[in-house]
């Protein structure tokens, strides 16, 4: 449905725990408390009012304080795209999803060379939001990398620019936030900001809450993480700052058998569709970035956009249990806590994230070639160590277990 669509995996390996027989013995005894170790998410219910597009009827929301408003859905495109004509893409525009999102990284430049063509086949660029990303860690890779974006986008200029995935809280200081200003008055991007999603987002986004030059950030957001206070403060003083906040990695995914026993109930929503909507009932949300990879999960998602009718209490009930039942196969890439037990380095965020690549996103020969790409003495480590690891991994996650699934599929 969204960038983390469910995708059913036959596969199991030899050797590994019935995980379908585990959580239906844990959600057999869950006790109300248990389930509700996750706040109810006590924004359902509540209206966010947002602006709505009359041509579309996509709701839209400020982006931040920068006065521009934003559809609260906006196309991810790490998928593969067609370069001809992509239905994706063009359904997305004609549905309203007017924003799209790419990165140098995307299809090494293929997503910029195909949103390219589709910019020629509607004829219109005003009309289309567009965010690109560099992975630089230097402020003239950086510079070079917006130079090269605008080549192959065939445009003049982003509407936002980010820096990519970033860890280093020195990429928010004073030379990196001058190149976002210099890059706004060359009129090479409207906007500048960042992408994080590994283990310190909060301390990043507390530090982009104050020294200011961000415009937005897009970071890792979900239905798991309503009950983190830490993030929740970091996200206020980033809204108090006037930074636009976007969500990704908004399905929270773990594989598909796991959440089916728990068995989402709605009269109104697929699990997907919930799953979108309890993070567009966050009011200091802006948008949600979403890879659709067919017209199907562009239609589901848009209707979900659409619907004015917000998650029930019960509905959030179950996402909170979904949530708790499901926690020790759900990475939140806090890596300094785990990796840091290790005496060697050994690549446990990295892996688990493309291990749900293939389990979650059906993405299993990229998953593959990532994991591949991981240097073989950084994909284990002693039992000891890893138990180590495990014990002070706030999900809960076993940890050595994790890792042999993902040698066993993967390698």
């Amino acid at each position: 449905m969204a960038e983390d669509r469910e995708i059913d995996n036959p596969d199991q390996p030899p050797g590994e725990p019935d995980r379908r027989r585990f959580l239906k013995t844990a959600l057999a005894s869950a006790t109300t408390a248990g389930a509700a170790s996750l706040p109810l998410l006590g924004l359902a219910g509540e209206s966010t009012a947002p602006q709505t597009d009359t041509a579309t009827g996509i709701p839209t929301r400020e982006l931040g304080n920068t006065g521009s408003q934003v559809p609260i859905l906006h196309l991810g495109t790490a998928q593969r795209l067609d370069p001809t004509y992509d239905k994706v893409m063009h359904r997305s525009y004609q549905e309203g999803v007017t924003w799209f999102d790419t990165a140098l990284a995307y299809g090494w430049g293929s997503s910029h060379r195909a949103i390219a063509n589709f910019l020629t086949q509607i004829g219109d660029r005003k009309r289309l939001w567009l965010t690109s990303k560099s992975g630089s860690e230097r402020v003239s890779g950086l510079q070079e990398g917006i130079d090269e974006a605008l080549a192959e986008l065939g445009t003049d200029y982003l509407d936002l620019y980010l820096m990519h995935g970033i860890d280093d809280l020195q990429m928010l200081d004073r030379e990196y936030l001058a190149l976002g200003e210099k890059l706004k008055a060359q009129g090479k991007t409207r906007f500048f900001g960042f992408s994080c999603h590994d283990g310190n987002v909060v301390e990043l986004m507390n530090r982009a809450a104050k020294v200011g030059g961000i415009d937005a950030i897009m970071f890792r957001y979900n239905f798991r993480r309503y009950g983190d206070l830490e993030l929740n403060r970091a996200i206020d003083a980033c809204h108090r700052a006037g930074i636009g906040l976007l969500a990704m990695k908004t399905q929270g995914s773990v594989p598909r058998d796991l959440e089916s026993v728990v068995g989402f109930r709605s009269e109104n929503f697929t699990l997907g569709q919930a799953k979108l909507k309890s993070v567009w009932a966050d009011e200091r949300i802006d948008s949600i970035v979403s890879e659709m990879d067919s017209v199907r999960y562009v239609r589901e998602n848009v209707d979900a956009a659409r619907a004015e009718k917000p998650l029930t209490a019960e509905e959030s009930h179950q996402l909170n249990q979904l949530a708790a039942l499901t926690a020790g196969y759900a990475c939140n890439g806090c890596k300094h806590l785990c990796e840091q037990t290790i005496a060697s380095d050994v690549a446990i965020a990295e892996t688990l994230r493309y291990l749900m690549y293939f389990e979650c996103y059906g993405k299993t020969g990229r998953a593959r070639d990532l994991y591949r790409s991981i240097p073989v003495a950084r994909r284990e480590a002693p039992d000891e160590e890893l138990q180590r690891a495990c014990q002070v991994c706030p999900q809960g996650i076993d940890i050595a277990a994790r890792l042999r699934r993902a040698r066993e599929l993967l390698a």
